[in-house]
């Protein structure tokens, strides 16, 4: 008889464990659910990072070659101001005058660009640091439910439920820092 209630009690304890391994699994899914979204925008941002400096560099670029050809027409305006200087021809005289306006005016063409794109450039800026700082919120809550799905492992091998609510706060903080990453990046400041 006695044998009898052990194998009861036995089943009874497999299926309490059953029921908490099938919970244990439950909570591991949803965190593998908010992992997946975590890598595909932590991977989605870090592509936006990547294709904001190359705009961004190009920008600059186009900046500084604005820069110089200012630069070089200035100087050519300059050395035209000078070569007037000595001229007697009074043709010779408008001719240079004439050129050294036309410098003039492409320089401060050349200026106006560059304002723009130091506008424009300022603007990309802040979009590549929007897209960085979402980059980094993903990944750490990324790590987040990595460690509580290891930590749900660990659990259903141990049989330690602490391990599943230490998991569950993990995934909870994840979801946190997930929500800040997509809805308000520059809330925490993070490298």
């Amino acid at each position: 008889m006695s044998d009898v209630h052990e194998q009861l009690e036995q089943a009874e304890t497999a299926k309490e464990a059953s029921r908490e391994d099938k919970r244990i699994a439950l909570v591991i899914a949803i965190l593998a659910l908010f992992l997946a979204f975590s890598e595909t925008l932590g991977k989605s941002a870090q592509t936006e990072t990547i294709s904001a400096n190359v705009k961004l560099s190009d920008t600059w670029s186009y900046f500084q070659a604005k820069d110089i050809r200012k630069t070089v027409v200035n100087a050519a305006a300059e050395e035209a101001k000078l070569l007037g200087g000595t001229l007697t021809d009074p043709a010779a005289k408008a001719a240079i005058d004439k050129q050294i306006e036309a410098w003039h005016a492409s320089a401060a063409h050349y200026e106006a660009d560059r304002k723009e794109l130091q506008a424009h450039a300022t603007a990309e800026e802040e979009d590549r640091d929007v897209s960085t700082a979402k980059y980094h919120h993903y990944e750490i809550a990324s790590a987040a439910f990595q460690i509580g799905i290891v930590l749900c492992s660990a659990a259903v091998i141990t049989g330690i439920m602490a391990l599943v609510w230490f998991a569950g706060a993990l995934g909870a903080a994840g979801l946190a820092i997930l929500s800040l990453g997509l809805f308000a990046p520059h809330i925490l400041p993070l490298p």
